[in-house]
Protein backbone atom coordinates (compact mmCIF):
# COMPACT_ATOMS: atom_id res chain seq x y z
CA UNK A 1 0.00 0.00 0.00
CA UNK A 2 1.06 3.90 -0.47
CA UNK A 3 3.09 4.39 2.13
CA UNK A 4 2.55 7.31 5.48
CA UNK A 5 5.34 9.84 6.01
CA UNK A 6 4.92 12.19 9.41
CA UNK A 7 7.19 14.86 9.68
CA UNK A 8 7.60 15.77 13.72
CA UNK A 9 9.77 18.36 15.29
CA UNK A 10 9.72 20.88 17.70
CA UNK A 11 8.02 23.97 16.63
CA UNK A 12 8.96 26.26 13.65
CA UNK A 13 11.44 24.17 11.88
CA UNK A 14 9.53 24.03 9.03
CA UNK A 15 7.19 21.41 9.05
CA UNK A 16 4.54 22.97 7.16
CA UNK A 17 6.96 24.48 4.61
CA UNK A 18 8.04 21.03 4.01
CA UNK A 19 4.83 19.15 3.48
CA UNK A 20 3.84 22.41 1.44
CA UNK A 21 6.50 20.82 -1.14
CA UNK A 22 5.94 17.50 -0.80
CA UNK A 23 2.40 17.69 -1.50
CA UNK A 24 2.98 20.78 -4.14
CA UNK A 25 0.59 23.07 -2.66
CA UNK A 26 -0.03 25.64 -0.19
CA UNK A 27 -2.81 23.30 2.11
CA UNK A 28 -0.44 23.95 5.67
CA UNK A 29 -0.33 27.92 6.96
CA UNK A 30 3.42 29.13 6.93
CA UNK A 31 4.38 31.89 9.10
CA UNK A 32 8.02 32.75 11.15
CA UNK A 33 5.93 32.22 14.19
CA UNK A 34 5.94 28.86 16.65
CA UNK A 35 2.87 27.03 17.28
CA UNK A 36 1.13 27.71 14.49
CA UNK A 37 -0.07 24.28 13.30
CA UNK A 38 -2.31 22.99 15.56
CA UNK A 39 -3.45 19.57 14.55
CA UNK A 40 -2.63 16.61 12.03
CA UNK A 41 -3.14 17.44 8.54
CA UNK A 42 -3.15 15.42 6.14
CA UNK A 43 -2.01 15.55 2.60
CA UNK A 44 -1.09 13.27 -0.93
CA UNK A 45 2.27 13.49 -1.56
CA UNK A 46 3.89 14.09 -5.22
CA UNK A 47 7.70 14.51 -5.50
CA UNK A 48 8.99 13.05 -8.86
CA UNK A 49 7.64 9.93 -9.70
CA UNK A 50 6.81 8.90 -6.23
CA UNK A 51 3.01 9.02 -4.48
CA UNK A 52 2.71 8.94 -0.78
CA UNK A 53 0.73 10.22 1.96
CA UNK A 54 1.93 12.86 4.22
CA UNK A 55 0.87 14.22 7.85
CA UNK A 56 2.39 17.72 8.96
CA UNK A 57 2.07 18.18 13.04
CA UNK A 58 2.51 20.51 15.58
CA UNK A 59 5.35 20.86 17.18
CA UNK A 60 6.83 19.50 20.35
CA UNK A 61 8.79 21.04 23.02
CA UNK A 62 8.17 19.24 25.97
CA UNK A 63 6.73 22.00 28.41
CA UNK A 64 3.65 21.59 26.62
CA UNK A 65 0.30 22.72 28.46
CA UNK A 66 -3.34 23.28 27.60
CA UNK A 67 -3.64 22.68 23.80
CA UNK A 68 0.03 22.57 23.50
CA UNK A 69 -0.62 19.75 25.32
CA UNK A 70 -3.20 18.25 22.97
CA UNK A 71 -1.04 19.22 19.99
CA UNK A 72 1.79 17.59 21.11
CA UNK A 73 -0.16 14.16 21.59
CA UNK A 74 -1.39 14.57 17.92
CA UNK A 75 2.04 14.69 16.86
CA UNK A 76 2.87 11.62 19.05
CA UNK A 77 -0.02 9.93 17.42
CA UNK A 78 1.18 10.71 13.67
CA UNK A 79 3.99 8.56 14.23
CA UNK A 80 1.82 5.24 15.45
CA UNK A 81 0.19 5.91 12.23
CA UNK A 82 3.68 6.54 9.81
CA UNK A 83 5.43 3.76 8.04
CA UNK A 84 8.14 6.76 8.51
CA UNK A 85 9.05 9.90 10.62
CA UNK A 86 10.96 12.52 9.36
CA UNK A 87 12.51 14.37 12.51
CA UNK A 88 12.92 18.04 11.18
CA UNK A 89 15.70 20.70 12.88
CA UNK A 90 17.11 23.71 12.33
CA UNK A 91 20.24 24.00 10.84
CA UNK A 92 20.75 27.35 11.84
CA UNK A 93 19.40 27.18 15.75
CA UNK A 94 21.65 24.04 16.26
CA UNK A 95 20.72 21.30 19.02
CA UNK A 96 18.08 22.31 21.18
CA UNK A 97 16.75 20.16 24.25
CA UNK A 98 13.47 19.56 22.94
CA UNK A 99 15.10 18.02 19.83
CA UNK A 100 17.08 15.52 22.97
CA UNK A 101 13.93 14.80 24.49
CA UNK A 102 12.07 14.23 20.78
CA UNK A 103 14.78 11.99 19.54
CA UNK A 104 14.36 9.92 22.78
CA UNK A 105 10.98 8.89 22.22
CA UNK A 106 11.81 8.40 18.53
CA UNK A 107 14.28 5.67 19.51
CA UNK A 108 11.24 3.54 21.19
CA UNK A 109 8.87 3.74 18.11
CA UNK A 110 10.77 0.90 16.29
CA UNK A 111 10.13 3.52 13.05
CA UNK A 112 12.69 4.51 10.52
CA UNK A 113 13.77 7.59 11.45
CA UNK A 114 15.55 10.06 9.21
CA UNK A 115 16.88 12.90 10.99
CA UNK A 116 15.75 16.34 8.09
CA UNK A 117 18.34 19.28 9.23
CA UNK A 118 16.56 22.35 7.58
CA UNK A 119 17.37 25.90 6.62
CA UNK A 120 20.71 24.96 5.48
CA UNK A 121 20.57 27.58 2.79
CA UNK A 122 23.11 30.57 2.90
CA UNK A 123 24.91 29.22 5.41
CA UNK A 124 27.83 26.58 5.44
CA UNK A 125 26.12 23.24 5.62
CA UNK A 126 29.05 21.00 7.88
CA UNK A 127 28.68 23.76 11.09
CA UNK A 128 24.97 23.40 10.59
CA UNK A 129 25.44 19.49 10.84
CA UNK A 130 28.24 19.63 13.40
CA UNK A 131 25.76 19.74 16.55
CA UNK A 132 22.99 16.89 15.32
CA UNK A 133 25.91 13.97 14.68
CA UNK A 134 25.51 13.31 19.02
CA UNK A 135 22.11 12.31 18.75
CA UNK A 136 22.70 9.00 17.04
CA UNK A 137 20.04 8.53 14.72
CA UNK A 138 22.30 7.97 11.43
CA UNK A 139 22.66 9.76 8.33
CA UNK A 140 21.77 13.70 8.54
CA UNK A 141 19.74 14.93 5.33
CA UNK A 142 20.30 18.62 4.96
CA UNK A 143 17.58 20.35 3.06
CA UNK A 144 16.16 24.21 2.54
CA UNK A 145 12.40 23.20 2.71
CA UNK A 146 11.34 26.95 1.13
CA UNK A 147 13.35 26.49 -2.09
CA UNK A 148 12.93 22.77 -2.30
CA UNK A 149 16.28 22.25 -2.32
CA UNK A 150 17.63 18.21 -1.08
CA UNK A 151 13.88 17.40 -0.26
CA UNK A 152 13.80 15.23 -4.00
CA UNK A 153 16.75 13.55 -3.11
CA UNK A 154 15.75 12.92 0.68
CA UNK A 155 12.09 11.51 -0.33
CA UNK A 156 14.03 8.83 -2.74
CA UNK A 157 16.16 7.82 0.22
CA UNK A 158 12.59 7.19 2.65
CA UNK A 159 10.87 5.69 -0.12
CA UNK A 160 13.41 3.04 -1.53
CA UNK A 161 12.66 0.83 1.40
CA UNK A 162 8.94 0.67 0.58
CA UNK A 163 9.12 0.22 -3.70
CA UNK A 164 9.27 -3.54 -3.56
CA UNK A 165 6.07 -3.08 -0.66
CA UNK A 166 4.43 -0.42 -3.48
CA UNK A 167 5.13 -3.03 -6.24
CA UNK A 168 3.49 -6.18 -4.65
CA UNK A 169 0.41 -4.25 -3.20
CA UNK A 170 -0.23 -3.35 -6.88
CA UNK A 171 0.18 -6.35 -8.26
CA UNK A 172 -2.42 -7.87 -5.63
CA UNK A 173 -5.07 -5.07 -5.64
CA UNK A 174 -4.88 -6.01 -9.83
CA UNK A 175 -5.53 -9.38 -9.47
CA UNK A 176 -7.55 -9.43 -6.43
CA UNK A 177 -9.69 -6.40 -8.16
CA UNK A 178 -11.50 -6.88 -10.83
CA UNK A 179 -13.24 -3.93 -13.04
CA UNK A 180 -13.79 -0.54 -12.35
CA UNK A 181 -12.66 -0.03 -8.56
CA UNK A 182 -15.40 2.01 -6.72
CA UNK A 183 -14.17 3.36 -3.26
CA UNK A 184 -17.12 4.19 -1.15
CA UNK A 185 -16.26 7.04 1.52
CA UNK A 186 -18.11 10.02 3.79
CA UNK A 187 -18.38 10.48 7.47
CA UNK A 188 -18.81 8.00 10.27
CA UNK A 189 -22.66 6.31 10.37
CA UNK A 190 -23.88 8.25 6.84
CA UNK A 191 -25.21 4.92 5.76
CA UNK A 192 -21.65 3.63 3.29
CA UNK A 193 -22.03 -0.28 4.48
CA UNK A 194 -25.74 0.17 4.01
CA UNK A 195 -25.02 0.97 0.18
CA UNK A 196 -22.59 -0.93 -0.72
CA UNK A 197 -24.36 -4.29 0.57
CA UNK A 198 -27.57 -2.64 -1.39
CA UNK A 199 -24.97 -2.10 -4.82
CA UNK A 200 -24.21 -5.78 -3.99
CA UNK A 201 -27.61 -7.03 -3.11
CA UNK A 202 -26.71 -9.17 -0.36
CA UNK A 203 -25.04 -8.12 3.69
CA UNK A 204 -21.51 -8.62 2.61
CA UNK A 205 -20.45 -5.72 5.33
CA UNK A 206 -21.64 -5.47 9.06
CA UNK A 207 -24.20 -2.93 9.16
CA UNK A 208 -24.73 -0.93 12.32
CA UNK A 209 -26.46 2.07 14.03
CA UNK A 210 -23.50 3.14 15.59
CA UNK A 211 -21.04 5.16 14.00
CA UNK A 212 -17.80 3.55 13.09
CA UNK A 213 -18.85 -0.22 12.63
CA UNK A 214 -16.34 -0.05 9.76
CA UNK A 215 -13.07 -0.65 10.83
CA UNK A 216 -10.68 -1.49 7.92
CA UNK A 217 -11.25 -0.80 4.12
CA UNK A 218 -13.42 -4.50 2.50
CA UNK A 219 -12.31 -5.34 -1.18
CA UNK A 220 -15.48 -6.59 -2.52
CA UNK A 221 -15.23 -7.84 -6.03
CA UNK A 222 -18.65 -8.56 -8.11
CA UNK A 223 -20.27 -8.85 -11.28
CA UNK A 224 -23.16 -6.96 -12.38
CA UNK A 225 -24.84 -7.31 -15.66
CA UNK A 226 -21.55 -9.21 -16.68
CA UNK A 227 -19.65 -6.48 -15.70
CA UNK A 228 -16.94 -6.38 -13.04
CA UNK A 229 -16.56 -4.47 -10.77
CA UNK A 230 -14.64 -4.20 -7.06
CA UNK A 231 -16.32 -1.95 -4.18
CA UNK A 232 -13.99 -0.97 -1.52
CA UNK A 233 -16.34 0.15 1.53
CA UNK A 234 -14.33 2.10 4.24
CA UNK A 235 -14.47 3.15 7.80
CA UNK A 236 -16.13 6.67 8.19
CA UNK A 237 -13.58 9.55 8.56
CA UNK A 238 -14.90 12.09 11.34
CA UNK A 239 -13.37 15.75 12.67
CA UNK A 240 -10.28 14.54 14.02
CA UNK A 241 -11.26 16.41 17.36
CA UNK A 242 -13.91 13.45 17.59
CA UNK A 243 -11.58 11.07 17.31
CA UNK A 244 -10.85 9.14 20.70
CA UNK A 245 -10.29 5.50 20.16
CA UNK A 246 -6.98 4.36 18.86
CA UNK A 247 -8.27 1.97 16.21
CA UNK A 248 -10.14 4.94 14.92
CA UNK A 249 -7.29 7.15 13.92
CA UNK A 250 -5.75 4.27 11.99
CA UNK A 251 -8.73 4.02 9.50
CA UNK A 252 -7.85 7.45 8.66
CA UNK A 253 -5.32 6.39 6.72
CA UNK A 254 -6.70 3.13 5.84
CA UNK A 255 -9.83 5.41 4.15
CA UNK A 256 -7.21 7.44 2.69
CA UNK A 257 -5.03 4.89 0.99
CA UNK A 258 -8.48 3.05 -0.43
CA UNK A 259 -8.80 6.36 -2.27
CA UNK A 260 -5.80 5.80 -3.94
CA UNK A 261 -6.92 1.98 -4.49
CA UNK A 262 -10.04 3.22 -6.47
CA UNK A 263 -10.78 4.58 -9.81
CA UNK A 264 -14.12 6.44 -9.35
CA UNK A 265 -14.84 7.33 -5.65
CA UNK A 266 -18.68 7.47 -4.65
CA UNK A 267 -19.01 10.28 -1.62
CA UNK A 268 -22.11 9.36 0.52
CA UNK A 269 -23.29 12.48 2.41
CA UNK A 270 -26.39 12.56 4.45
CA UNK A 271 -28.98 14.31 3.70
CA UNK A 272 -30.86 14.85 6.86
CA UNK A 273 -27.66 17.01 7.90
CA UNK A 274 -26.47 19.82 6.10
CA UNK A 275 -22.90 19.79 3.97
CA UNK A 276 -20.16 20.25 6.57
CA UNK A 277 -16.64 21.05 6.38
CA UNK A 278 -15.54 17.60 6.99
CA UNK A 279 -17.79 16.24 3.50
CA UNK A 280 -15.97 19.27 1.50
CA UNK A 281 -12.48 18.15 2.80
CA UNK A 282 -13.24 14.71 1.70
CA UNK A 283 -14.04 15.67 -2.09
CA UNK A 284 -10.97 17.69 -1.69
CA UNK A 285 -8.67 15.01 -1.00
CA UNK A 286 -10.51 12.72 -3.87
CA UNK A 287 -10.11 15.31 -6.45
CA UNK A 288 -6.52 16.12 -5.24
CA UNK A 289 -5.57 12.14 -6.05
CA UNK A 290 -6.89 12.56 -9.44
CA UNK A 291 -9.70 10.07 -8.68
CA UNK A 292 -13.28 10.58 -10.52
CA UNK A 293 -16.21 11.43 -8.01
CA UNK A 294 -19.54 10.83 -7.51
CA UNK A 295 -22.06 12.29 -5.23
CA UNK A 296 -24.94 10.24 -3.04
CA UNK A 297 -26.76 12.30 -1.12
CA UNK A 298 -28.08 9.34 1.32
CA UNK A 299 -31.81 8.72 3.60
CA UNK A 300 -33.79 10.55 1.10
CA UNK A 301 -36.77 8.72 2.09
CA UNK A 302 -38.69 10.32 5.06
CA UNK A 303 -37.85 13.53 3.88
CA UNK A 304 -40.34 16.13 3.72
CA UNK A 305 -40.85 18.51 0.81
CA UNK A 306 -39.42 21.67 2.45
CA UNK A 307 -36.23 19.56 3.46
CA UNK A 308 -35.64 18.82 0.11
CA UNK A 309 -35.25 22.13 -1.49
CA UNK A 310 -33.52 23.13 1.19
CA UNK A 311 -30.61 20.08 0.50
CA UNK A 312 -30.57 20.39 -2.56
CA UNK A 313 -30.02 24.43 -2.63
CA UNK A 314 -27.02 24.03 -0.17
CA UNK A 315 -25.70 21.04 -2.59
CA UNK A 316 -25.79 23.67 -5.17
CA UNK A 317 -24.57 26.20 -3.22
CA UNK A 318 -21.29 24.21 -1.39
CA UNK A 319 -20.58 21.93 -4.11
CA UNK A 320 -20.56 24.62 -6.87
CA UNK A 321 -16.64 24.20 -7.19
CA UNK A 322 -17.09 20.98 -9.04
CA UNK A 323 -20.01 21.44 -11.39
CA UNK A 324 -18.62 18.28 -13.63
CA UNK A 325 -19.17 16.02 -10.73
CA UNK A 326 -22.78 14.12 -11.35
CA UNK A 327 -24.77 14.78 -7.77
CA UNK A 328 -27.62 11.44 -6.80
CA UNK A 329 -30.47 11.92 -4.71
CA UNK A 330 -30.62 8.03 -2.72
CA UNK A 331 -31.74 5.87 -0.30
CA UNK A 332 -29.47 2.90 0.63
CA UNK A 333 -32.09 1.60 2.83
CA UNK A 334 -34.54 0.74 0.38
CA UNK A 335 -32.62 1.18 -2.63
CA UNK A 336 -34.16 4.19 -4.10
CA UNK A 337 -32.01 5.79 -7.22
CA UNK A 338 -28.89 3.49 -6.17
CA UNK A 339 -29.11 1.77 -9.52
CA UNK A 340 -28.51 4.88 -11.26
CA UNK A 341 -25.29 5.35 -9.54
CA UNK A 342 -23.88 2.63 -12.24
CA UNK A 343 -24.55 4.76 -15.28
CA UNK A 344 -22.36 7.53 -13.76
CA UNK A 345 -19.81 5.07 -12.23
CA UNK A 346 -19.28 4.30 -16.10
CA UNK A 347 -19.35 7.59 -17.34
CA UNK A 348 -16.79 8.90 -15.13
CA UNK A 349 -14.79 6.07 -15.74
CA UNK A 350 -14.38 6.42 -19.51
CA UNK A 351 -13.45 10.38 -18.76
CA UNK A 352 -10.83 9.59 -16.25
CA UNK A 353 -8.82 7.22 -19.02
CA UNK A 354 -9.87 8.75 -22.25
CA UNK A 355 -7.48 8.74 -25.21
CA UNK A 356 -7.38 11.40 -27.84
CA UNK A 357 -5.21 12.48 -30.38
CA UNK A 358 -3.07 14.92 -30.48
CA UNK A 359 -5.06 16.40 -33.66
CA UNK A 360 -8.30 16.28 -32.41
CA UNK A 361 -6.82 18.33 -28.82
CA UNK A 362 -5.10 20.71 -31.41
CA UNK A 363 -8.47 21.36 -33.33
CA UNK A 364 -10.31 22.01 -29.71
CA UNK A 365 -7.15 24.64 -29.11
CA UNK A 366 -8.22 26.23 -32.11
CA UNK A 367 -11.06 26.85 -31.74
CA UNK A 368 -11.05 27.77 -28.40
CA UNK A 369 -8.46 30.89 -29.36
CA UNK A 370 -10.51 31.77 -32.61
CA UNK A 371 -13.35 31.86 -30.14
CA UNK A 372 -11.61 34.14 -28.08
CA UNK A 373 -8.34 34.79 -28.05
CA UNK A 374 -5.94 35.13 -24.98
CA UNK A 375 -4.93 38.48 -23.64
CA UNK A 376 -1.46 40.72 -24.86
CA UNK A 377 1.42 41.16 -22.38
CA UNK A 378 3.81 44.03 -22.92
CA UNK A 379 2.52 44.73 -26.53
CA UNK A 380 2.74 41.18 -27.92
CA UNK A 381 0.25 38.73 -28.05
CA UNK A 382 0.17 35.07 -26.28
CA UNK A 383 0.17 32.15 -28.77
CA UNK A 384 -1.50 28.83 -27.99
CA UNK A 385 0.39 26.76 -30.96
CA UNK A 386 -0.94 22.70 -30.30
CA UNK A 387 -2.00 20.34 -27.20
CA UNK A 388 -1.60 16.91 -26.80
CA UNK A 389 -2.52 14.45 -24.14
CA UNK A 390 -0.15 13.78 -21.41
CA UNK A 391 -2.01 11.48 -19.07
CA UNK A 392 -4.99 10.03 -17.55
CA UNK A 393 -6.85 9.92 -14.32
CA UNK A 394 -7.12 12.78 -14.38
CA UNK A 395 -6.70 13.44 -17.95
CA UNK A 396 -3.55 15.77 -18.14
CA UNK A 397 -3.63 18.06 -21.41
CA UNK A 398 -0.53 19.41 -22.04
CA UNK A 399 -0.56 23.09 -24.36
CA UNK A 400 2.56 24.26 -26.03
CA UNK A 401 2.58 28.12 -26.87
CA UNK A 402 4.58 31.21 -26.48
CA UNK A 403 4.63 33.66 -22.87
CA UNK A 404 2.10 30.44 -21.37
CA UNK A 405 3.65 31.73 -18.42
CA UNK A 406 1.62 35.02 -18.11
CA UNK A 407 -1.49 33.49 -19.13
CA UNK A 408 -4.56 34.36 -16.56
CA UNK A 409 -6.47 32.18 -14.62
CA UNK A 410 -9.28 33.42 -16.02
CA UNK A 411 -8.12 32.24 -19.45
CA UNK A 412 -7.13 28.78 -18.21
CA UNK A 413 -10.58 27.99 -16.92
CA UNK A 414 -12.32 29.27 -20.19
CA UNK A 415 -9.61 26.51 -21.52
CA UNK A 416 -11.19 24.13 -19.11
CA UNK A 417 -14.62 24.86 -19.82
CA UNK A 418 -14.44 24.59 -23.58
CA UNK A 419 -12.46 21.38 -23.31
CA UNK A 420 -14.79 19.71 -21.25
CA UNK A 421 -17.64 20.49 -23.29
CA UNK A 422 -16.16 19.11 -26.31
CA UNK A 423 -15.07 16.25 -25.20
CA UNK A 424 -17.85 15.43 -22.77
CA UNK A 425 -15.46 15.06 -19.44
CA UNK A 426 -17.39 14.69 -16.63
CA UNK A 427 -16.70 13.24 -12.96
CA UNK A 428 -13.28 14.08 -12.85
CA UNK A 429 -10.76 17.04 -12.71
CA UNK A 430 -8.87 18.06 -15.92
CA UNK A 431 -5.12 19.08 -15.34
CA UNK A 432 -3.61 21.44 -17.85
CA UNK A 433 0.19 22.09 -18.41
CA UNK A 434 1.40 24.96 -20.02
CA UNK A 435 4.63 24.71 -21.94
CA UNK A 436 6.88 28.12 -23.37
CA UNK A 437 8.72 27.27 -26.42
CA UNK A 438 12.46 28.84 -26.25
CA UNK A 439 12.91 31.95 -28.35
CA UNK A 440 16.28 30.89 -30.67
CA UNK A 441 17.25 34.35 -31.13
CA UNK A 442 16.83 35.22 -26.88
CA UNK A 443 20.64 35.07 -26.61
CA UNK A 444 21.83 36.39 -30.31
CA UNK A 445 23.92 39.78 -29.91
CA UNK A 446 21.67 42.63 -31.83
Amino acid sequence: MIPVIALVGRPNVGKSTLFNQMTRSRDALVADYPGLTRDRKYGDGKVGEHEFIVIDTGGISGDEVGIDEKMARQSLLAIEEADAVLFLVDGRHGLNPADEMIADHLRRSNKPIYLVVNKTDGINEDIALADFYSMGLGDLHPIAASHGKGVHVLVDKVLLPFAERIQEARDQIDIESKGIRIGVVGRPNVGKSTLVNRMLGEDRVVVFDMPGTTRDSVYIPYTRYDKEYTLIDTAGVRRRKHIKEAVEKFSIVKTLKAIQDANVVIVVIDAQEDLVEQDLHMIGYVLDAGRGVVIAINKWDGMTKDDREHIKKEVERRLGFIPYAKVHYISALHGTAVGDLYDTIEDTYESCYAKWSTNRLTRILEDAVAEHQPPMVKGRRIKLRYAHQGGSNPPRIVVHGNQTGSLPGSYKKFLENKFRQVLHIMGTPISFEFKSSDNPFATTKK
